[in-house]
């Protein structure tokens, strides 16, 4: 490795375990990089499906950084069930304690858990609530490689583009339309949309069920939040946003083949761009790569550039032990 693995007396490290959930989910909340998807109600809604191995890192007692990952054979993850899962650290931590309590978890990996290598996937810069990037750094340092690199694209609330012409004509003819955008928890008729959406376009099901995404809202209430653009009582599409301290993300999208032709996913974003959302940093549509980013969807960039996004990158590293 590119910097020497600690072994000081200082640093200890704590397996997650039930026990644990309270100061963990403490620490998530008060951490500069943390999010709610890291808690333990959203981590383990689909806990059977992983084998976790989450570590708690403390310095002199202290609770100063925390792991989430999974294992796989000889392969830690960190998260292999979730968009990223990185290293979280304390507001006061320094560059060098990172280094410590980064390394102290891959000493306790290999040598207590038989890890030979790490697949980690960094948490984007416009989630932190200040600025945590020293893990790109160590992982760089130790030798760990690039090995995915997916493109997301965000709107920077603060100063944001105007729409392209295409979608400010798509709006108008909205909003001639009579619809309504409606929050709710009707999660049931935009799931079946949703559902045909991927079904049609990639022969995929959503990432979560019906029954786990209403599971994680009533967990969640304030973070997790349902849109629908409705003419009358029908739904004719709308979308799924994760909020969190800086960013709204678009988690799911879809329209139906009227919503598509009247323009309702245009009408739905000019609201949560300029009203509902406007407060916060930044707007994030998700990513638009597939198998790792080799694959660009084109079509659906151009539509999320349309409203004004640009790229940033959501990364994946590898690092052998």
């Amino acid at each position: 490795m590119g910097i020497s693995t600690v072994t000081d007396q200082n640093w200890h490290i704590v397996r997650y375990s039930a026990e644990e959930k309270e100061r963990w989910d403490r620490f998530v909340r008060r951490s500069k990089n943390g999010t709610f998807m890291l808690q333990r109600d959203y981590m383990d809604y689909h806990a059977e499906r992983f084998h976790d191995c989450s570590l708690l890192i403390y310095c002199n007692q202290k609770l100063t950084a925390l792991l989430p990952g999974n294992l796989s054979g000889d392969c830690f993850y960190s998260h292999q069930g979730l968009t990223y899962g990185g290293i979280l650290l304390s507001a006061s931590i320094t560059l060098v304690q990172a280094k410590s309590a980064f390394c102290t978890a891959l000493n306790y990996l290999h040598t207590e858990c038989g890890v030979q290598s790490i697949v980690y996937r960094a948490i984007p810069h416009i989630y932190h609530r200040y600025p945590a990037e020293e893990d790109l750094y160590i992982l760089v340092r130790l030798g760990a490689q690039l090995t995915a690199r997916s493109i997301s694209s965000v709107i920077p609330l603060d100063d944001r583009l105007p729409f392209r012409t295409l979608r400010r004509r798509q709006l108008k003819k909205a909003q001639t339309c009579a619809l309504t955008i409606t929050e709710d928890e009707d999660f049931a008729s935009f799931w079946s949309i949703l559902e045909e959406n991927l079904h049609e376009r990639y022969c995929v099901a959503p990432v979560h069920s019906l029954e786990e995404i209403t599971r994680l809202h009533k967990n969640f209430p304030r973070q997790i939040s349902l849109f629908r653009v409705c003419d009358g009582t029908k739904t004719l599409g709308g979308c799924v946003v994760y909020e969190t301290d800086e960013v709204a993300h678009v988690q799911y999208i879809a329209a139906s083949t009227q919503g598509k032709k009247c323009g309702a996913l245009d009408l739905l974003f000019h609201q949560l761009i300029y009203s509902r959302y406007g407060q916060k940093r930044y707007f994030d549509f998700g990513i638009s790569t597939e198998q790792s980013g080799q694959i660009l969807n084109e079509g659906l960039l151009f539509q999320k550039e349309g409203f004004g996004a640009r790229a940033i990158m959501y990364d994946v590293y590898e690092l052998k032990l």
